[in-house]
């Protein structure tokens, strides 16, 4: 949402207390702290300290068998059929991409009615939706949700796929520890609905009409949350085997644990496409995290409104920002079976994500960074882009073809 800034806090439980990520080669190394949670994750050795130690960091990073420690940082939302004539960024005939008085250009859109011709996507692509949660029970998403079916027709309390989370059916909801990722927010719905809400003729139409979307929650029903529920996500995305990570969050400075694990995503053949941010900045000068990261499997995006021009809160980057994407009032799905408009490059990111999709529907075989410079090369270009961004606003019909 417009109004909602990319913001940083550390979390803390009293005026001198607070929470480190903390990297470790050496399982001794922790016995000289006293609140400490070893997390449970495959990407590294990661856990959890707490500390009134105002000095924590300099002491902990001079440590034996301390790789480093970091703040535990909290992130935030990155946002600002029947109802198909109200997706202006799929289909835009102007009168539905801007107000009474400034009407929106027509075909300033990811060009989606073509691309469909090619394909429509496919349930073999996974998507991993990380955020506030998915409204895995709404109508327009149900059938696209990806099912554990191990768990599904397992037993009751225990972990039948063995992957370390107790009836994970759904996803999993790493703001709360437990396997309940519903959406109690509604930004992760939403986006989940840019990507893949079915073309059913009821509400909306996603970018992919088949498609696996994997509901992974580490933000809170207030929009937040912490770096150590980011690494736990990206870990758990990985072993459900997606094959692309959506993050529309983010803020704050660079951590080398959030880097490290994005680049396991990379090592898994992962794409990880993230939103610019919502400070009408230059990413090159003043970096945004995640989407700032020059790793080989990132996708940074930024908004344009409906006549193709960058919205006036979207981040830019004529290195950092590798597409633009529609991102102002866009329509599509919240929780409870309900629909509403949306804006800020959290709505762009999904269209990205389900642009990839389609590439990846169509050729199974493309590696991430073939999936990132098609996405680049196909483009479309206009001089309200130039120079913000590698390059324009992303064209579904433009990439399938090339």
């Amino acid at each position: 949402m417009k109004s909602i800034a990319l913001l940083l806090a550390l979390s803390s439980a009293s005026a001198f207390s607070a929470e480190y990520i903390v990297k470790f080669d050496s399982q001794k190394a922790l016995k000289s702290f006293t609140d400490v949670k070893v997390m449970n994750v495959s990407v590294g050795n990661f856990a959890v300290v707490r500390s009134e130690d105002k000095n924590f960091l300099a002491r902990a990073n001079k440590m034996n068998g301390i790789v480093y420690a970091e703040p535990n940082v909290t992130y935030y939302a990155s946002a600002q059929d029947a109802d198909f004539k109200k997706q202006w960024g799929l289909d835009n005939d102007g009168k539905n991409s801007g107000g009474f008085f400034s009407r929106g250009t027509p075909g300033v859109d990811v060009r989606a009615l073509d691309a469909w011709k090619v394909t429509k996507g496919s349930k073999a692509v996974k998507i991993a939706v990380i955020d506030t949660g998915v409204d895995y029970r709404h109508e327009d998403l149900k059938n696209n949700i990806m099912i554990n079916e191990a768990e599904l027709k397992g037993q009751p309390g225990v972990d039948d796929d063995g992957n370390g989370y107790i009836d994970d059916t759904y996803g999993y909801d790493f703001a709360n520890n437990d396997n309940d990722p519903m959406d109690g927010h509604g930004h992760g719905t939403h986006c989940a609905g840019v990507i893949g809400a079915e073309h059913n003729r009821i509400g909306i139409a996603g970018v992919m009409a088949n498609v696996q979307i994997l509901p992974i929650k580490f933000l809170t029903d207030s929009g937040s949350g912490t770096l150590e529920g980011a690494i736990a996500s990206i870990d758990y995305a990985i072993k459900r085997g997606v094959n692309i990570m959506s993050n529309s969050w983010g803020g704050g400075p660079r951590t080398e644990a959030l880097l490290e694990v994005i680049q396991k995503a990379e090592q898994a053949g992962i794409l990880f496409v993230a939103a610019s941010g919502n400070s009408n900045a230059d990413n090159d000068a003043t970096p945004s995290y995640p989407a700032s990261y020059e790793t080989e499997n990132m996708v940074a995006v930024g908004a344009i409104d409906g006549k193709g021009n960058r919205a006036n809160f979207s981040n830019y980057g004529a290195r950092s920002v590798h597409v633009f994407a529609p991102g102002v009032d866009t329509y599509s799905t919240v929780q409870g079976n309900k629909y509403k408009k949306m804006s800020g490059t959290s709505m762009a990111c999904p269209h990205v994500s389900g642009v990839a999709g389609l590439l990846l529907s169509q050729r199974p075989d493309l590696s991430v960074t073939e999936i990132r410079q098609l996405l680049i090369d196909s483009a479309t270009n206009n001089d309200g882009l130039r120079g913000r961004g590698v390059s324009g606003y992303v064209n579904a019909a433009k990439a399938l073809q090339q």
